[in-house]
């Protein structure tokens, strides 16, 4: 596993915590609401990326 990928799901924690903060201090909740899960889905999309990397270099060893 690379460290650029806990570097990227840092970064983009720390980006939707401090957007988070803001708009919830501004009185935007639902929009609050909303950037936490687009960041959720992101850091996701990039877990399965590597899942599936992981799965096609298992394929690949045992010659499924």
């Amino acid at each position: 596993m690379n460290v650029d990928l806990i570097f990227k799901i840092a970064a983009v924690g720390i980006i939707v915590a401090v957007l988070n903060q803001l708009l919830i201090r501004s009185g935007r909740e639902e929009q609050a609401m909303m950037t936490t899960l687009a960041g959720l889905i992101v850091v996701l999309m990039m877990i399965i990326q590597q899942i599936d990397a992981l799965f096609e270099a298992v394929k690949s060893i045992f010659g499924l």
